[in-house]
């Protein structure tokens, strides 16, 4: 079994690649389980919530991601998330690879916002807003010009000097970047507006996007949390990730049962616009919205991309 480091990940996924192996994954016969939830306490009262989520391509590959969070890590100096993939043959179940987990997440999420992207922003868009300042978030220019043709960049974050220091990152990787401290005008001068927090209340009001604009939102992964006020989704075209989407993010939970939004109004999936089946951006005015949750079809492509690099 080979044992995979966080460097030797990172170098197989470039977002080129990944978003393609995305792609098509979406089209294929993947199969993918509901992930699987278990509190852990210990002694004192401490506890991590453990996150198991499998996924298979009959015949070929078998994988399985756990995630362990631990919020009480900060006491201790240590990353509330970890996370490793395990991936094995499909037939034979034997182990084929042990993949450093973190990068696997953190790179496909991205990855996975870009191909809804590249169906939804508009072809000539050039300025994306990024909301948020952790490793998501520092990793959205890169992914996003790989679909569509990024030129400025533009950061904000609750604390200024972490957005600061995120525009100053991207200068040096070659983006026109520049973090700013009013959102509203931020969010009607953008093509994209992409936001990876951790908010519990809206960041994002609907009423400062422009026409022709996209939202995409990457936090919002439990019910409790969420970035987009209710107007973001009015007068918009609504697209998920996976269906799971409805029931995990309050981003949409809220807007449903509020009637602000109905299940029939989504649009389409990312397996569906990978098919051809749903219709993305349809014109240069309409604004499009795109909310992933996550899903271990994702994880599984992007564990096959590293094992396989490794492989040779």
């Amino acid at each position: 079994m080979l044992t995979l480091t966080s460097e030797a990940a990172r170098a197989a996924l470039p977002f080129d690649r990944l978003i393609a192996a995305l792609r098509e994954h979406f089209t294929t016969t993947c199969e993918v389980p509901l992930r699987h939830v278990h509190e852990i306490a210990s002694p004192g009262g401490s506890k991590i919530t453990s996150l198991i989520m499998p996924a298979w391509l009959p015949g070929r590959y078998y994988g399985v991601k756990i995630v362990n969070i631990a919020p009480g890590n900060a006491a201790e100096g240590l990353p509330g998330l970890h996370s490793a993939y395990l991936l094995f043959d499909a037939r034979t179940g034997v182990p084929l690879a042990q993949i450093d987990g973190d990068q696997i997440t953190t790179r496909r999420t991205v990855a996975a916002s870009a191909l809804a992207a590249s169906y939804l922003a508009r072809a000539d868009a050039r300025h994306l807003l990024v909301v948020g300042a952790g490793a998501v978030a520092a990793l959205l220019p890169e992914a996003y010009r790989t679909v569509r043709p990024i030129e400025r960049v533009t950061v904000w974050a609750r604390r200024a000097d972490e957005a600061q220091a995120l525009a100053a990152r991207w200068r040096q990787e070659g983006f026109d970047a520049s973090a700013t401290t009013d959102l509203p005008a931020a969010c009607g001068e953008a093509d994209v507006v992409s936001c990876a927090t951790l908010a519990t209340e809206p960041v994002v009001r609907g009423a400062w996007l422009a026409p022709g604009s996209h939202l995409d939102l990457i936090g919002s992964f439990t019910p409790a949390m969420r970035e987009a006020d209710d107007v973001c989704f009015e007068d918009a075209r609504v697209f998920v990730d996976t269906e799971e989407a409805l029931q995990k993010s309050g981003d949409l939970i809220g807007p449903l049962s509020r009637g602000v939004l109905r299940a029939d109004d989504v649009r389409g999936t990312l397996t569906t616009l990978c098919k051809g089946m749903a219709t993305g951006r349809k014109t240069a005015t309409e604004r499009t919205v795109f909310k992933s949750v996550g899903t271990a079809l994702e994880d599984l492509a992007a564990a096959v991309q590293v094992y396989e690099a490794a492989r040779g």
